[in-house]
């Protein structure tokens, strides 16, 4: 039934946010699930997305939307349960939390109803730890300046990430005055692959920042820094400094991110002799159609066929792993870094929260996964 479906997206990622350390959305997405069965005011908000798949993150929307109401005072009443507002949430106080999460639904629903179009948008900032592994991994293989292009860019703040502060033990990368710090990115040990690549490139030198999203977001326009702060959970405040970090860097730091879908965006893509052009993404797949991604594929082997010892070119993925399951919310499934460099193998590097921090490096090294 499409009702329990939903019913059972909401449970499943409040089962994920409890695990992640949101104590504030598992609440709330509790909440949300015993309405629904209910009859409340959620089934009305919900109408007609009864049936979206796991991965279109509808429970994520809905709380992207009412945080957003949060955030420009338009819900006083529920922000005085959310840290991102200056409020405070205690889990004895699940009850009134709730109670206010309800009443400012009904009162906002075509406002909240709005953002159940929009796929999340913050692009994590967390994750840029890992693709900066990544990156440099590659880059230690094929020295020289790098052409970066992201696939699913959002507002393209990870594609400033080479400016960014990466530490970890026995690990230090990045700018001393970085405004985005990612310490911890790695539990020890930290992988050799990447200490040695640390120590050998101290700097990378970034040629070309482009990136794609079927509908980009402005960093530095009021109305897109609030979509991404809206998508920040907001008991999770070292999340919402990365992404304020980034914001500045934004202002400072020219990228260029097309409203292209990302088989289009590739398609123009060539590898360019003297540099080493990477394509990288991070928690974007489940948001592609099969079709569309099946051209995205085309695009990568083309690319990797047109690199060469001069023309270097590396595929870097932070996505769910869903072996048994391709069409599984990615919840369900363990994230890992991935590359590939020019018509090599697949190697996996490293696992992740799906948040990108702390990663797990491979103790053998890197591993084959084709």
């Amino acid at each position: 039934m499409p009702l329990d479906h939903l019913i059972h997206t909401f449970e499943r990622q409040r089962d994920a946010c409890a695990e992640l350390g949101s104590p504030l959305y598992a609440a709330l997405l509790d909440g949300v699930a015993a309405d629904l069965r209910a009859g409340g005011v959620c089934g009305a908000v919900l109408a007609g997305h009864e049936e979206a798949p796991g991965g279109h993150a509808v429970p994520l929307r809905l709380l992207g939307g009412v945080h957003a109401l949060v955030l420009t005072g338009r819900a006083p009443e529920l922000a005085a349960y959310y840290p991102s507002a200056g409020g405070l949430f205690r889990p004895t106080e699940a009850g009134a939390l709730w109670r206010a999460f309800r009443d400012t639904l009904a009162a906002r629903r075509d406002e909240v109803r709005d953002w159940l179009s929009r796929p999340p948008q913050t692009n994590e900032v967390g994750r840029a730890g890992l693709l900066l592994a990544g990156l440099l991994y590659a880059a230690d293989r094929h020295p020289g300046p790098v052409r970066l292009f992201e696939l699913g860019a959002s507002a393209g703040l990870n594609l400033r990430a080479d400016r960014f502060r990466l530490t970890a033990p026995g690990l230090v990368w990045g700018p001393a005055d970085a405004p985005v710090r990612l310490p911890g990115a790695w539990t020890a040990p930290v992988p050799e692959w990447l200490t040695g690549a640390a120590r050998r490139h101290p700097e990378l030198t970034l040629a070309e920042r482009r990136g794609c999203d079927p509908d980009p977001v402005d960093p530095c326009s009021p109305e897109g820094a609030l979509a991404l702060r809206a998508y920040v959970w907001p008991d999770q405040r070292a999340r919402a400094a990365r992404l304020e970090g980034a914001l500045r860097l934004a202002a400072e730091v020219p990228a260029r991110v097309e409203r292209r879908g990302a088989a289009d965006f590739l398609a123009e893509v060539r590898t360019r002799p003297g540099t080493l052009t990477v394509v990288w993404h991070s928690v974007m797949r489940q948001y592609v159609p099969r079709p569309e991604w099946r051209r995205v594929e085309e695009e990568l082997a083309r690319l990797a066929a047109e690199s060469g010892p001069d023309a270097g070119f590396a595929h870097l993925a932070f996505e769910p792993q869903r072996e048994g399951a391709p069409d599984g919310p990615a919840e369900e499934h363990r994230f890992a870094l991935t590359a590939r460099l020019g018509t090599g193998p697949l190697e996996e590097l490293a696992e992740a929260h799906p948040h990108g921090l702390p990663a797990r490096g491979n103790p053998r090294g890197t591993r084959p996964r084709v």
